[in-house]
Order: structure tokens, then C-alpha cells, then sequence
């Protein structure tokens, strides 16, 4: 195997926990899921507050760090309604789809070193739940079962509107899952593991955000949509959505929606910083001049200071940017995530392999920059070619636009224009009416009416 690549992970160290130890991880990543959620809705409320130059939550509990937990109490207590025309099993069990996979991610996530053992009531253990050889395809295939969740509430209300929103978190995930995967191919690339643990060892030199920006900027647009987050929250869009696939539902199935969103955001985060923030390690200020810093119970903390920083990330893209259309979605989705996170995949492979070859840095930039200068040539050469063939294609004048196309009111597009209204008079045929002008059909008639009276 090449000295570039790590050597088989070694995973002996998991499995052995008594299986008592093994509940109180498990209730650990439990809870560390709902106290972030609790604490990321009152600070979103509150950053948003700030950026909007308002007061923000301040009642419920201290600086009100208690809004969250006060809203949750509210909707379990509001009164739970099933609609009539609802496939009752699956509306019931669509919310329980949804939040169920938000938190099984989060068990192969890990929170400090595999080789650094803690001691909980006496037994050395690690800071992981657990750890498997393929566990990012398992946290892809637990994100993928997720959106079930959504499509099934929309399906299930009865309802056309739900049933839209979830038909659009299905175009959605099917869009941005496959650039999500590329970018996680360069991170397997570079590890040559499929372990969180194995992952987060390769990082002790250097951070993949430095390695590998290109797969950080495409994970980080991705995970915004796959979990439905403005700008890219489509599937609730209120504005013509009324209010998405959750419309017709209310008390505590509502609220596992919402868990279920708050739930996936630290989940995404957390994926983020383990494949490319270092993990639990500490930033490289501290980490230079402290030794001690990995080690212990510090990785936690640094651990949960990256997680909160990326969850900052969300809340402030709300605050920011607008909701895109539809169509804008899709095209970033497909025209340009996906064919720039394969040529750049393609790249990291090209990279990898020559490094493996033992060639030179010198040499492979001179590869690598030939190659996407040839790959550049290409395209441009490929546009000018099209439209040359465009203009040659082109009609002589704009097509006839028809408002009634295909039976119902269309609006024009972008360079049409809607035809004339027939029998509309003239403007200033118009204003003489309003003003009291004769009407000359009218007028013409009752005048001639008069003089034959006369």
C-alpha cells in the first residue's frame, strides 16, 4: 500500500463496552442532540433579533433561554387534529420517519480520540458511540431515509399543497445528494478510509479545508439543502406553499417536523467538522503551543466550539439572503454542483495517483494545470460553437405568444409580450369617458333615437 495512504483502521477498540456503558453513550448523544436544538432555536431568534434590530426572546427564563423549551411545551399541550381525508397510518407515522434518522447519525460521529480512553464509572471507554469501516455511508444512507419522512406527510394530508412540498424535497434531496457524495469521495481520496474516527486521524497534519476546499464549499451549499434551510427551504415555502408539507398538521407531530429540521442541522454540522475541521482537534493556535489540548475532555469542547460555529453559519444565511426561485435551485443543483464536484473529484484522483507514482509537486501542477487549461479550451471553443449554431437557428421574428396555452392562463416570459385586448379603446378614448365625454356607440344610438322622436 502507499506510504500515502493510511494503513487498514483499526476499529479494536469499539465493541467492547459493557452494555450498560453502551446506554449511557447512547442517552449522552441523545441528549446532546436536544440541548443543542433547545439552544440553537433561542439563539437564532436571538442573532436574527440582532441583525433585524429587534429584542429578540427575553421572557421565558434568564436573557429568555427558555423560549424553546416554553415553545415545545406549547405545541404538545395544542389540540391534535388528524384530517379527514388523511391515509391516517402513514400521516401519523410520517413525523416518526422524519426524526428517527436525524438522530442516528450522530452515533459513529466521534467526540474525542479513539486511542484517548475516559473513565466512566470506572470503565475506560472512548468518546464515540461507536464506529464502523463504511460509516459515511451510513450517514448517507440514514439522510437519505430521512426525507421519506417529508415526502410521506405531503402524500399522506390528502391535501395538494402538502403533496407538492413533498414532492420538492424529493427533486431536492435527489439534486443535491449527488454532489454531496462527490465531495465526500475526495475526502475517502485522501484517507483512504471510510471511518470517522480513521477521517479525523488524517487531519493531524493539516485540516482538510486546506486539502480540499473545493469538496468544503460544495458540502457546506448541499448540507444548507438538505435540510431544507433558507435560502433553500423549498419544500416549506410559505410564500406558495401555504405552508408546505406540513400543513395540515399540529401539536406535538408538528413540532417532531421542527425537531426533526433543528436535529439535521447539528447532525450536518457535526459531518462537516469531522471530515473537514479536524474533528475534535484544537485550532492550530492552541494546539501548538498546548499539548495537553488533545487530550482528556478538551476535544469535546473544541468539538462542540465548531459544531456552534457552523450552526452560527445557518442562522446567519437566514438573516441574509433571500429564498431562491424554484428553477434557481435546480440549476445550481444540476448545472453547476454537480459537474464541478465530479471534474473536481476527477482532479483529486488525478493528484492522488501521480503522488502515489512518487512524481513531484512540480510536476503534478504542471498535469493538473495542463489538464483543466485543455479542459477550459474545450469549452470554449464548445460555446462559440453553439452559438454560432444558435444564430443560425433562430427565427426570423418572436414566436406568437398564446395566453391561453394549453387551456389555462399562462403569463408571458422574459421577451414576449401579451396581444392587444380586444374592443379596449384607446386611452384617451377612455379618459373622455370617465370624464364625461361622449361615447360615441352609445351616444350615436340614443342621439339617432332622439332625432327620429323629434
Amino acid at each position: 500500500m502507499s506510504p500515502y495512504y493510511l494503513a487498514a483502521e483499526d476499529l479494536s477498540m469499539f465493541g467492547r463496552d459493557p452494555w450498560w456503558l453502551v446506554v449511557i453513550k447512547a442517552v449522552f448523544c441523545f441528549a446532546f442532540l436536544m440541548v443543542t436544538v433547545l439552544f440553537s432555536i433561542v439563539w437564532e431568534r436571538k442573532v436574527v433579533a440582532w441583525m433585524q434590530l429587534r429584542i429578540g426572546p427575553n421572557r421565558h427564563g434568564p436573557w429568555g433561554m427558555l423560549q424553546s423549551l416554553a415553545d415545545g411545551i406549547k405545541l404538545m399541550l395544542k389540540e391534535d387534529v388528524i384530517v379527514k381525508r388523511a391515509d391516517k397510518v402513514v400521516y401519523v407515522l410520517a413525523p416518526i420517519v422524519a426524526a428517527i434518522p436525524a438522530f442516528m447519525a450522530i452515533a459513529v460521529i466521534p467526540f474525542g480520540p479513539a486511542g484517548n480512553e475516559i473513565s466512566i464509572f470506572g470503565q475506560r471507554t472512548t468518546m464515540q458511540l461507536t464506529d464502523l469501516p463504511i460509516a459515511m455511508l451510513y450517514i448517507l444512507a440514514v439522510a437519505s431515509v430521512g426525507i421519506y419522512g417529508i415526502v410521506l406527510a405531503g402524500w399522506s394530508s390528502g391535501s395538494t399543497y402538502p403533496l407538492l412540498g413533498g414532492l420538492r424535497s424529493c427533486a431536492q434531496m435527489i439534486s443535491y445528494e449527488i454532489a454531496m457524495g462527490a465531495a465526500f469521495a475526495s475526502v475517502f481520496l485522501y484517507s483512504g478510509s471510510m471511518s470517522t474516527s480513521a477521517i479525523v486521524e488524517a487531519q493531524a497534519d493539516r485540516w482538510y479545508i486546506v486539502l480540499l476546499p473545493v469538496s468544503f464549499v460544495i458540502y457546506i451549499v448541499t448540507m444548507v439543502g438538505e435540510t431544507n434551510r433558507a435560502p433553500f427551504d423549498m419544500p416549506e415555502s410559505e410564500g406558495d406553499l401555504v405552508g408546505g408539507f406540513n400543513t395540515e398538521y399540529s401539536s406535538i407531530k408538528f413540532a417532531m417536523f421542527m425537531l426533526a429540521e433543528y436535529v439535521n442541522m447539528v447532525t450536518v454540522s457535526a459531518v462537516s467538522v469531522t471530515l473537514f475541521l479536524g474533528g475534535w482537534r484544537a485550532p492550530w493556535p492552541i494546539s501548538t503551543f498546548w499539548e495537553g489540548a488533545n487530550h482528556g475532555w478538551w476535544p469535546m469542547l473544541w468539538f462542540v466550539v465548531k459544531v456552534q460555529l457552523l450552526l452560527f453559519f445557518f442562522i446567519w444565511l437566514r438573516g441574509t439572503l433571500p429564498r431562491v426561485r424554484y428553477d434557481q435551485l435546480m440549476k445550481l443543483g444540476w448545472k453547476v454542483l454537480i459537474p464541478v464536484s465530479v471534474v473536481w473529484l476527477m482532479l483529486v484522483a488525478t493528484v492522488r495517483t501521480l503522488r502515489n507514482e512518487n512524481y513531484d509537486f512540480a510536476e503534478i501542477a504542471l498535469y493538473v494545470g495542463g489538464a483543466v487549461l485543455v479542459l477550459f479550451l474545450l469549452s470554449v471553443v464548445a460555446d462559440m460553437i453553439r452559438e454560432r449554431r444558435e444564430a443560425q437557428e433562430k427565427p426570423a421574428g418572436p414566436a406568437a405568444f398564446d395566453p391561453m396555452a394549453g387551456g389555462f392562463p399562462v403569463p408571458p416570459l422574459p421577451g414576449q409580450n401579451l396581444p392587444p385586448v380586444p374592443r379596449r379603446r384607446p386611452r384617451r378614448e377612455r379618459e373622455l369617458i370617465v370624464s364625461g365625454g361622449s361615447d360615441t356607440d352609445s351616444d350615436g344610438s340614443s342621439n339617432g333615437k332622439e332625432a327620429s322622436d323629434g
